[in-house]
């Protein structure tokens, strides 16, 4: 991989632009293009962020072409349509199936060494479309996954228990997406498990907190956008975290898309599983303990996605 540390995002909407935003805080990049279909929205995001820079490290932002990506270490794809009344979920797979064909060849054709990272929905299924069409090897091409769901669940237990989300370790697994589900077998604060701190708090009703706090996970983003009209902040920090472990080499446990080859007795198809992420990207993919129930819930959850994979033309 080249050691440079360099970034692409390609596609400057909300969520591409705050993402750039989210990075440029975090100082992990001494070069940043922005690539989008529509160049005068990339020339602009470029210029507004370029603006806070004296307040920042030094770091070259602009808007870019495909040529710009060879010497990224990481690129980003948020790019893809959004799902308008009367299209089919498989409606919208297809449509940004076909913007991953535009796009991917054009990294393919440039020396790009680095990892390729999708943040477009349904990032599952877009994370194994962008692998196939991309030919790079599986520890190069991942999707923010869960990550933000994980962070979502971390949260809302912080908040239950009133104490320092930070000190919270769960998982969300699976699709990002209706048939995600919360690893509360492992799930513990500060080692000690959920359950038992739940009763230190004086919470006794478990079954029912975890159900209340899983079902505010899984449809916080459809309240969020029907509230504001789209989701954008969350997942710009969850993926900066995702990049921060790629270039500072961390090493750190995220749940991010992967194509699975064996794990959990899964084959052929991309679901957001814990990993370990540094410098050469998916490092490991780890095969947690889980329930039996649990276990059922996520062969449920690769199956919906198996029948979506089986209808991509790829």
């Amino acid at each position: 991989m080249n050691t440079r540390y360099d970034v692409a995002i390609i596609g400057c909407g909300f969520v591409g632009a705050s993402i750039a935003f989210s990075l440029i805080q975090k100082g992990l990049f001494s070069e940043m293009v922005l690539i989008d279909a529509n160049h005068e929205k990339a020339e602009g995001e470029a210029m507004d962020l370029s603006h806070g820079l004296p307040y920042l490290s030094p770091m070259e932002i602009y808007a870019g072409t495909y040529e710009d990506v060879s010497d990224c270490a990481l690129v980003i794809i948020t790019a893809g349509a959004n799902q308008k009344p009367g299209e089919t979920r498989l409606d919208l797979i297809d449509k940004n199936v076909g913007i991953l064909k535009t796009i991917i060849p054009q990294i393919t054709a440039r020396p790009f060494e680095g990892m390729l990272m999708i943040v477009s929905n349904p990032v599952d299924v877009l994370t194994y479309a962008a692998m196939k069409i991309s030919g790079y090897p599986a520890h190069r091409v991942f999707g923010s996954g869960t990550v933000l769901d994980t962070a979502r669940l971390k949260f809302l237990l912080g908040q239950h228990l009133d104490v320092d989300s930070r000190n919270v370790h769960a998982f969300i697994i699976g699709e990002h997406g209706d048939s995600e589900l919360a690893v509360w077998s492992g799930a513990n604060v500060s080692g000690v498990p959920l359950e038992r701190f739940c009763q230190f708090r004086g919470h006794n009703d478990h079954a029912g907190a975890t159900r209340r706090i899983y079902e505010g996970v899984r449809d916080s983003a459809y309240e969020i956008i029907q509230r504001k009209g789209a989701t954008y902040y969350g997942i710009a920090m969850a993926v900066a975290r995702i990049a921060e472990c790629i270039v500072k080499d961390q090493r750190s446990v995220l749940p991010v898309s992967v194509c699975l080859g064996g794990q959990y007795g899964l084959n052929g198809l991309c679901l957001s599983i814990p990993s370990i992420v540094g410098r050469r990207g998916v490092e490991q993919i780890l095969e947690i303990p889980l329930s039996e129930e649990e276990s059922n819930a996520l062969h449920a959850s690769a199956k919906q996605l198996q029948e979506v994979i089986e209808h991509l033309n790829l």
